[in-house]
């Protein structure tokens, strides 16, 4: 049995799955991931700040205006669309077989998918507020602002992105439910993700199911834990994988 059938056959059996990625599950959405040779990190930038520290919070809170700069340019892909992955994540919710998604993402696209649980350990483009009068704003609100650091008109405060920013903790109840949803899961399915970001890589080692599906272009520290890993594309993997499904 080949790999693909042997996931085919393990999602199958299962009844409680959850999916926990990284930003290589979007790529093939035309989203560029972080760390890879064509990732985010490597990239030029007019900015002569890595990119590191101008995602920090010390960075946004003194030069909002070149995080925006950076962030608007780099971070936000409001044209892009789910692929493979994200369309089958949301068919298998719908059937009752996958419990949660659990994603390192901001792009939203599990959710156009049509995923309805889905933990944003890093939180969203899609949500943004006031850091004065705590209003929330759209992202359509901050690509059509013609101001590089978005301003409230209602009392002119910074409108912020609510992503997690480096020296930011991730949000408490997100990482709970996180955790008990891995713990409750048969099937962990890991997909796009280098596993060196913590605390949210470490949340895979609360799996005690059955099996552990690794889905990943490169090696990562967690290899030794899978019972599968498949290293071509996730987006093409698990459509493929859904035709399976659909076929028996």
């Amino acid at each position: 049995m080949d790999q693909l059938q042997t996931l085919t056959s393990w999602i199958k059996d299962s009844e409680s799955i959850v999916f926990f990625g990284g930003a290589g599950t979007s790529t093939e959405s035309g989203i560029p991931d972080f760390r890879s040779a064509a990732g985010l990190y490597q990239t030029e930038h007019q900015s002569p700040y890595p990119p590191e520290e101008m995602l920090s919070r010390t960075f946004f809170m003194s030069s909002p205006d070149i995080f925006f700069d950076f962030y608007r340019s780099k971070m936000i892909h409001p044209q892009a669309q789910p692929n493979g992955a994200h369309l089958l994540l949301a068919e298998l919710e719908q059937q009752g077989k996958l419990k949660a998604v659990i994603t390192q993402n901001i792009d939203g696209l599990h959710q156009k998918a049509g995923s309805r649980r889905v933990l944003e350990l890093h939180g969203s483009i899609h949500r943004n507020y006031c850091m004065d009068c705590a209003r929330d704003y759209g992202l359509e609100q901050i690509v059509a602002s013609k101001d590089i650091v978005p301003r409230c008109p209602d009392c002119g405060g910074i409108v912020r992105p609510d992503v997690v920013l480096y020296e930011e903790e991730l949000d408490y109840t997100v990482l709970t439910e996180s955790v008990e949803a891995i713990r409750g899961a048969d099937l962990l399915l890991i997909g796009g993700t280098s596993l060196t970001v913590h605390p949210a890589a470490s949340l895979i080692t609360y799996f005690r199911g059955r099996h552990t599906v690794l889905l990943n272009g490169e090696p990562t520290p967690y290899d030794r834990r899978a019972n599968l890993i498949i290293t071509d594309r996730i987006g093409q993997v698990l459509g493929k994988v859904g035709e399976l499904l659909r076929e028996s």
